[in-house]
């Protein structure tokens, strides 16, 4: 990186710490955050005890969280409130607010740091938003009921879900238009990205649709049947991946399990039992305990990914919906 990069990047870096406005930085907590749709919190829990350290009020219920670039502020998805809240995690305080439309669903934040990117469900459209400057830069209008949002590893690119259209719309950042719309199964609700592919699961068509990143044409998909669940039940939502890129996990929703796939075979390996609608996931940093938020039961289930067994159960509010590991 030559001077100018440098200098470039440390001037960003300090814009995006003024956004948040406190000095807290803590990071590698050894916490596992949930957020409680129904309790309008956030659930602490110990990762080495596996137990609930806490509960913070945050926001009008919070949905979709992720942490910021410099792993030291949540972002998290407030629906009822129309905005994303940024929580300080050393303050355990909400430190700023952002605008990101009506009723904000899910999001993602591009690679460098500098753009966020939400949808806004009940305005069937994707918000970019500017984090250093702190605005809202364009819209574009989408299918109806936008949720899942992934921005490519370059940051050209951003995919959005349609539950309504069935579709995933592939948006332009420079032209800021749909450029392409992508048919896939029955209500597509999240994505996984993988080096060569974009996964997108479709809640009420039991499977996955895998869809080529160089030409954005759909390879093929993967069916889910459990043993001993009816197929109406398979309502895949939530999905990861494993840090070395081989092994995918996918929430299988009413079906109360998990199914882990073999990334290159496109094989399900296993189905492993957790709680009730399996929904949002987060995996460890090492790869060897998978927490899945169980929306249904208001739990939270701690699984072991080498011996594919759940290890322990744990309260995570009232309705719980996505997990974020901070390890």
């Amino acid at each position: 990186m030559n001077s100018l990069a440098h200098v470039a990047r440390g001037c960003f870096l300090f814009a995006a710490m003024a956004l948040a406005g406190v000095a807290g930085h803590a990071r590698d907590t050894g916490q596992v955050f949930v957020s409680s749709e129904k309790d309008n919190a956030l659930v602490v829990i110990d990762a080495a005890r596996a137990e609930v350290a806490g509960s913070v009020p945050l926001c009008k219920r919070p949905r979709h969280m992720q942490l910021g670039p410099d792993r030291a502020r949540l972002f998290v998805a407030c629906s009822d409130g129309n905005h994303i809240a940024v929580w300080d995690i050393a303050s355990r305080k909400v430190v700023d607010k952002l605008d990101v439309g009506a009723d904000p669903e899910m999001f993602d934040i591009s690679p460098d740091g500098r753009m966020l990117y939400a949808s806004n469900e009940e305005d069937s459209a994707l918000t970019a938003y500017d984090l250093a400057a702190r605005k809202k830069l364009f819209e574009v209008k989408v299918g109806g009921e936008p949720e899942g949002v992934k921005v490519s590893a370059d940051g050209k690119t951003v995919y959005v879900t349609s539950e309504v259209a069935s579709m995933v719309h592939v948006v332009d950042v420079a032209s800021r238009k749909v450029v392409k719309n992508i048919a896939v199964g029955k209500r597509p609700r999240r994505f996984l990205l993988t080096p060569t592919q974009l996964w997108v699961s479709n809640e009420l068509g039991a499977s996955v649709s895998l869809i080529a990143l160089a030409d954005h044409s759909v390879q093929g998909t993967i069916d889910f049947k459990p043993p001993g669940m009816r197929a109406e039940d398979v309502t895949p939502v939530g999905m990861a991946l494993s840090g070395d890129g081989k092994t995918a996990y996918v929430g299988l929703g009413r079906a109360n399990h998990v199914a882990v796939v073999d990334v290159a075979s496109r094989q399900v390996k296993a189905y492993v039992l957790v709680g009730k609608r399996a929904w949002g996931l987060g995996l460890s940093r090492d790869g060897r305990r998978l927490y899945v938020a169980n929306g249904l039961s208001d739990d939270m289930t701690i699984v072991d990914t080498v011996t594919m067994k759940a290890l322990k159960t744990v309260k995570a509010g009232r309705t719980p919906h996505s997990v974020v590991v901070d390890d």
